[in-house]
């Protein structure tokens, strides 16, 4: 066994500037560890593989311990990594950028039957200052050897030539058949009309159908997490489809989360460096871009979208600024008007609106009285404290104030329903009626659209 080479461990065959290099590697994975370990205990029920039929699954390839004949399946290569530190004092260093475990493994695991494990790793004695039998030392294998940094890199390169020949095969791939996500039309033939129509018809866009690689499985992830409910942007889980669907609608969340590490395995650029990620070469693209249009861009001003308050002229560039500004300067607290109310998104819209309409018209919208200016109005309503109540429900609940006071309200687009997610004593929605089109004479005549426009009408002639 190459471990009883090694009972005497010695740094004497690296340099020292290379132990001194893998320090503090070890020592960021040794701070993870438990004291103990119990390795006999079982926490959760298992379950044999199984199928329809009675036909065995295909199970992931097995990893070997480097050390023993310990083995691992290669979906748990953590439980793999977690033995050889507890059992054989060896840790590997940045393993994530390593693109083939197994053939890692099995490569040192055949070189350290051929040399000690010390020409190798750099030994690291932890508890120093303790008892001698209190000590441990620790193997650090990582590419600080040159040897591991080729194997790294080798492996790269050839993880790299499997992908872009997987992805030149389903760039051409004409037998590709799927089902969209969001409106269930099946798609045959080449993969980029299913993509395409997704970021067409419903603002859903992956990126371009040549950046991506795997695609059938990246679909499928995606299909899974609608199917749980979960949102694909912020992960949230909602109570069913339809509020999801909302959800993401009124959020723009119709997209996926780039920090999320599980899409990294579907996109070529995360293959293209060693030991990078897309988001540094796309940082590195970036600058390089902005080296060289730097004078290009140098008179650019950015102006954000602000939203404006309900009562002044004052402006902010966030909701939760023009509320702060609302509360103080006014007294009115609209997030607690939301709550208490029990406001929903229609609901918020048709109160905006109704404001808006009423302090345009300088009126109080709880007495009705009139002034001359608005700022005799917002004087009045601050010193009578009509501003911070709001008059009944059915002054303001109407259809006429779905349409919008001033056509560029920013805050319009802002407001959103308290919390879309799970909670148990959620009401039901309320149902939505469509008018009898049986007689469409009769329809012209009692419809609510006309009954909007006869209101509005007066509304006009009146002021």
């Amino acid at each position: 066994c190459p471990w009883k080479q090694c009972s005497q461990p010695s740094s004497k065959h690296l340099a020292p500037e290379v132990i001194h290099a893998t320090k503090p590697r070890l020592k960021q994975v040794l701070h993870v560890l438990p004291k103990s370990t119990s390795r006999d205990c079982i926490l959760e029920p298992l379950s044999l593989p199984e199928s329809p039929g009675g036909v065995a699954v295909e199970s992931s390839p097995y990893v070997p311990c480097i050390f023993c004949k310990e083995c691992y399946v290669l979906a748990e290569q953590n439980q793999l990594l977690k033995h050889m530190i507890i059992e054989h004092k060896l840790v590997i260093a940045d393993v994530k950028l390593v693109a083939d475990f197994r053939s890692y493994i099995l490569h040192w695991k055949r070189r350290f039957a051929e040399q000690p494990i010390t020409d190798f790793c750099s030994v690291i004695r932890t508890n120093s200052k303790a008892p001698l039998e209190e000590q441990d030392n620790y193997f650090l294998l990582c590419d600080a050897l040159p040897e591991d940094r080729l194997l790294r890199e080798q492996l790269q390169q050839k993880k790299l030539r499997e992908i872009l020949e997987q992805q030149q095969r389903e760039r051409y791939d004409t037998s590709f058949h799927s089902v969209c996500m969001f409106c269930d039309q099946e798609f045959t033939g080449n993969r980029s009309v299913l993509l395409n129509h997704m970021a067409r018809e419903h603002a859903f866009n992956i990126g371009l159908p040549d950046n991506i690689v795997n695609c059938y499985e990246f679909l499928a992830v995606l299909q899974g997490k609608l199917d749980s409910l979960q949102c694909l942007y912020c992960e949230k889980v909602f109570r069913d489809k339809n509020t999801l669907k909302d959800h993401m609608r009124k959020k723009q969340h119709r997209r996926i989360n780039a920090k999320n590490k599980e899409y990294d395995k579907f996109y070529i650029i995360n293959y293209l460096e060693f030991g990078k990620s897309w988001e540094e070469v796309q940082s590195e693209d970036d600058r390089e871009l902005l080296d060289n249009l730097e004078e290009d861009w140098s008179d650019w001003e950015e102006h954000p979208v602000c939203a404006v308050c309900l009562f002044c002229e004052q402006q902010a560039d966030t909701t939760e600024k023009l509320y702060l500004h609302m509360q103080k300067s006014h007294g009115f607290h609209f997030p607690k008007i939301k709550s208490e109310h029990g406001l929903n998104f229609y609901q918020q819209v048709k109160l905006v609106n109704f404001i808006r309409r009423e302090i345009h018209h300088c009126r109080c919208y709880n007495c009705q009285e009139k002034f001359e200016s608005k700022g005799g109005l917002i004087g009045h309503m601050e010193e009578t404290k009509h501003i911070a109540f709001l008059p009944a429900r059915s002054t303001w609940d109407q259809p006429q104030y779905y349409f919008p006071t001033y056509e560029n309200d920013t805050l319009l687009c802002t407001l959103s329903d308290s919390e879309d997610v799970i909670t148990e004593d959620q009401s039901e929605e309320v149902p939505v009626v469509s008018e009898d089109i049986s007689s469409l004479k009769a329809l012209k005549q009692s419809s609510v659209l006309n009954q909007l426009l006869c209101e509005e009408n007066k509304s006009q002639e009146k002021f």
